[in-house]
């Protein structure tokens, strides 16, 4: 049975109820299974959430890891209290301090997508790594010998000039093919296990299955801390406020 990803159209929604639909046991972890979930399991870069999982009669599990498989949102970790039966309602939260900060590394990694349009740097997008240490983008493309200190100051610049204009964000869901309407970038495959989703800032859409911010302000600030060549690639580390 596949999960309902809650947050995939609402991404500042932070609790749900769910009923369970199983409960294993994996090398010496606790995986729960449920019919729908506010969790973000790991992808795209992104990291996945923490929290808690409550039921009846004080059962408290606590969430530690979150997995995409099959279809079906792994829910790993721990009872504190009591346990889960299938068919039982539970609740779920996420730690809200944790996925607020997931989203505004996600959201700024496609800030410096808008930033470098702005400049006119036509590097086509790759892989992101929006984690807490370390976030980069990635594009291929090549430095070509530029001066890479002014190159940084001004993506900082641009990108903090998106965040101040207040941009909201919005999603759209549609098939694979027909991103590239909306998209400057389309890549050449899509997972066919979760809806296709395009997030756009205004009339900027990248296709990503990740949580966001509401509104671009909610980054606060970013810093571009790094411009580098790497390999066929550049690589463009950043960090928010």
């Amino acid at each position: 049975m596949e999960t309902k990803l809650i947050y995939l159209e609402h991404m500042d929604q932070y609790a749900c109820d769910a009923k369970v639909v199983n409960v294993l046991s994996e090398d010496g972890r606790t995986v729960i299974i449920l019919d729908q979930t506010v969790f973000y399991p790991q992808g795209g870069g992104q990291p996945y959430d923490t929290g808690v999982i409550t039921g009846g009669h004080g059962a408290k599990f606590l969430v530690e890891e979150v997995r995409f498989v099959d279809g079906a949102v792994r829910h790993i970790g721990k009872f504190q209290s009591g346990t889960f039966a299938v068919g039982d309602t539970v609740t779920c939260a996420v730690d809200i301090d944790r996925r607020q900060l997931h989203s505004r590394l996600h959201s700024a990694g496609h800030v410096v997508d808008m930033g470098l349009k702005k400049l006119g740097i036509q590097w086509k997008a790759g892989k992101g790594y929006h984690f807490p240490v370390g976030s980069y983008d990635e594009y291929a493309g090549n430095l070509n010998g530029a001066d890479t200190a002014k190159m940084r100051a001004d993506l900082e610049a641009a990108c903090n000039e998106v965040i101040a204009q207040h941009i909201p964000t919005k999603v759209l869901f549609m098939k694979w093919e027909d991103m590239a309407s909306v998209c400057a970038f389309v890549p050449d495959h899509i997972p066919d296990n979760k809806p296709g989703r395009v997030v756009m800032y205004g009339d900027f859409g990248i296709p990503c299955g990740g949580t966001h911010v509401a509104n671009l302000s909610e980054i606060k600030s970013m810093t571009i801390r790094k411009i580098k060549q790497d390999g066929p690639n550049v690589r463009v580390s950043y960090a928010v406020e």
